[in-house]
C-alpha cells in the first residue's frame, strides 16, 4: 500500500508552496467578518463537535455534524481495517455528500452555518485506509461529487498531540472507540498536518488545542472565534494568550 502523505499531494487544494499569513490582532471585533460558513477540522477526539457547538452559539448560527453513528460498517472497520475501510469509506462519502448537497439546496448561504466536518476531508481517511484499486475508484466517485458542493468560507483545523487525543477519544467513552488503535491515531493526525500544510482552498486558521480548553473555559473560545472571524485570506497559525 502507498504510504498516505504521499497520495495526499493530488487532494484538491494543496499547492506546492502553501501561503502563509502573519497573526491578525486578537481584539478585532467578530461582527467585522463576511464569513457565513465555517468548517471545524481536525484528527478524531480532536474536539470538533465541541467547538462546533460553541461557535455556532455565539452567532446564532445553523449546527452541521457528520453523521457517523449511522455508518453500519464503522464498528466493524474499527475491529479490522482492512476488510471493512471501502465499505466504511464509501458510506462516508455518500453521506456527507447527501448532507451537503441539502445545505447548499437549503440556499445555505441565507443562514450562518458551522460544521464539523469539510467534505474534502474524506479523501485523508481515503488514502489512509484503501489499497490502490479501491481508491483509484474511491477518487473517482470523489471527483464527481466535490465540485457540486460548496465551499466554506474559512475552516478552523485543530490539532493536539497523540496523548491529548487518546484521552479526549477515552473520556467520551463510545463503545466502538474502546482500545483505540494508536498507531492508526499517530498515522490520521500526521495525514491531517500535511493536508493543511499544503491546503489552499480557502482561508484557514490552525490553532494547536493540546494546552487549549475549549470546554472549561469560554474564554478560550471567545478569543480563538475573534482571531477566526477577525482573520482574512491564506493561513493564520493561532496562538492563545496564556491564562
Amino acid at each position: 500500500m502507498v504510504a498516505a502523505s504521499s497520495r495526499e499531494l493530488s487532494l484538491p487544494g494543496i499547492p506546492k508552496d502553501p501561503e502563509t499569513r502573519a497573526p491578525s490582532p486578537s481584539d478585532a471585533k467578530i461582527e467585522a467578518s463576511p464569513a457565513r460558513y465555517v468548517v471545524i477540522e481536525g484528527p478524531i477526539g480532536v474536539g470538533k463537535t465541541t467547538l462546533t457547538k460553541a461557535f455556532a452559539a455565539r452567532l446564532g448560527a445553523r449546527e452541521v455534524f457528520e453523521v457517523f453513528e449511522e455508518n453500519p460498517f464503522l464498528a466493524s472497520f474499527y475491529q479490522d481495517r482492512r476488510r471493512w475501510a471501502f465499505q466504511t469509506q464509501s458510506f462516508f462519502l455518500l453521506s456527507r455528500f447527501r448532507q451537503q448537497l441539502e445545505l447548499a439546496q437549503e440556499e445555505l448561504f441565507r443562514r450562518k452555518t458551522v460544521s464539523d466536518y469539510l467534505f474534502a476531508k474524506d479523501r485523508i481517511f481515503a488514502a489512509l485506509t484503501l489499497d490502490d484499486a479501491e481508491l483509484s475508484l474511491y477518487d473517482k466517485m470523489f471527483e464527481a461529487l466535490a465540485p457540486r458542493l460548496a465551499k466554506p468560507d474559512v475552516v478552523v483545523y485543530l490539532r493536539a498531540n497523540i496523548d491529548v487525543l487518546l484521552e479526549r477519544i477515552a473520556r467520551r467513552g463510545r463503545e466502538y472507540e474502546a482500545n483505540f488503535d494508536r498507531g492508526y491515531l499517530t498515522d490520521l493526525a500526521a495525514a491531517y498536518d500535511h493536508f493543511f500544510a499544503r491546503y489552499s482552498d480557502t482561508a484557514l486558521v490552525v490553532a494547536d488545542t493540546t494546552e487549549l480548553d475549549l470546554v472549561s473555559f469560554p474564554a478560550e473560545v471567545d478569543a480563538l472565534l475573534r482571531a477566526v472571524h477577525s482573520h482574512g485570506a491564506g493561513t493564520l497559525h493561532y496562538a492563545p494568550r496564556a491564562r
